[in-house]
């Protein structure tokens, strides 16, 4: 099983505006404190087919937006995208194509690439979620540890990132079940599933199905 930590051992990144910053990143954690810089100079030189749907928020085509859900600035959201009723934007949060961002679900200072699924109660700050990324009802990820200090990532090695607030960082088709919660700094890899209710921590190893953190195993195709 690979425990994976590199931006491009999780992501295969196609989105335009998104491409530059994700290869420019070793670590996916290192862009949380760009998306407000980001967000800002694509508003600024513009994008193609995207519209300012209020100061500080870009949309692109066919987006659907629920009259009930709250979109604050700065915000990019990607062609396609449908934003249920009662999503909160909190600013921050840029988005690929095909994304579902769900009903009462909260999000900030995130990055989502092409058809994420966020659809049912998720709070999402500080987080990374890759192409086909999906996370279950009421699933979430914690950006704070409790003793306020910063965010260690625990794979092979400890790795110092020096930011107080990292939550989720979930690789390409990563799918997470309902109630899971993902603590400060968790990552999991590629094609990896994980069974409902679990908390999770430290990095979890691509193409693997987790039972229990205690029960990890290799995906069979």
């Amino acid at each position: 099983m690979s425990k994976c930590v590199k931006t491009a051992e999780l992501f295969d990144c196609q989105v335009p505006y998104l491409k530059d910053l994700f290869d420019t990143h070793e670590y996916p954690w290192e862009m949380l404190p760009k998306i407000k810089e980001t967000i800002l100079a694509l508003i600024e030189q513009g994008l193609p087919d995207f519209t300012e749907l209020k100061p500080g928020v870009l949309v692109g085509k066919n987006v659907k937006i629920a009259e009930t859900a709250t979109i604050e600035s700065p915000a990019i959201i990607g062609h396609g995208t449908e934003i249920r009723p009662g999503a909160y934007i909190r600013g921050c949060v840029i988005t690929g194509e095909n994304c579902v961002l769900g009903n009462s679900s909260e999000l900030k200072n995130s990055i989502l690439l092409d058809t994420v699924q966020v659809p049912h109660y998720n709070y999402v700050g500080d987080s990374i979620l890759g192409n086909h990324a999906h996370m279950g009802a009421g699933s979430i990820c914690s950006n704070l540890k409790s003793d306020g200090k910063p965010v260690v990532i625990h794979g092979v090695e400890e790795i110092q990132t020096g930011l107080r607030k990292i939550g989720g960082i979930l690789g390409d088709n990563a799918d997470v079940g309902c109630g899971c919660v993902m603590n400060p700094g968790t990552v999991i890899g590629k094609r990896t599933s994980v069974y409902p209710l679990t908390a999770l921590r430290g990095v979890i190893p691509c193409d693997s199905i987790v039972k229990t953190m205690d029960n990890i195993v290799i995906r069979h195709n």
